[in-house]
């Protein structure tokens, strides 16, 4: 088994008992914007999905990870998504829960972790990431970590009946 495992944090597989966790992170409308999301998600939906979470990333093109400290407190996510063997790339999105916990190198420590195995066990060769213009804590946890803004895509999200601009990072496993 391939242990995920920092120095304050570890990346674990989703079970069962994430369920209230993820139906939080899912219906909090403060981070619909960081996810994506439009909907609230209901726990039905949520059970389903944590019952196909043991699938094959390579069957599902995703794998979502709880972000843990040692006290087993899942403190945020962590996902591969538009997992693409063929041309070995991958999207990351990482988010920790409250904010109380931002800004202590828990993400960081997520994000070295999770672009190590990606770049060690599944050869991917790049990752991206599509950070909002004005989330200047995610571009500046990103482009330590080594990713490069490439692009800006104008206009890219509607956020509250405004347009927003979105960039693009990439992290070239040299």
């Amino acid at each position: 088994m391939i242990t995920l495992k920092g120095e304050y944090i570890y990346l674990r597989a989703l079970e069962p008992e994430d369920l209230d966790f993820i139906h939080t992170i899912e219906n909090d409308e403060s981070l619909w914007e960081v996810s994506n999301t439009q909907t609230p998600y209901s726990k039905y939906l949520i059970k389903q999905y944590l019952d196909h979470a043991h699938k094959d990333i390579y069957e599902v093109k995703q794998l979502r990870l709880v972000i843990s400290n040692y006290d087993d407190e899942a403190l945020g996510l962590i996902d591969i998504f538009d997992f693409d063997f063929k041309n070995r790339r991958a999207g990351i999105g990482i988010l920790i829960k409250e904010n109380e916990n931002r800004q202590k190198g828990y993400g960081a420590a997520a994000l070295k972790l999770l672009v190590d195995y990606c770049f060690t066990h599944l050869d991917l060769h790049q990752l991206y990431c599509n950070i909002s213009e004005d989330n200047a804590l995610s571009v500046k946890l990103f482009t330590n970590q080594g990713f490069e803004k490439i692009g800006l895509k104008k206009d890219w999200n509607i956020i509250n009946g405004k347009f927003k601009n979105e960039y693009i990072f990439q992290l070239i496993n040299k």
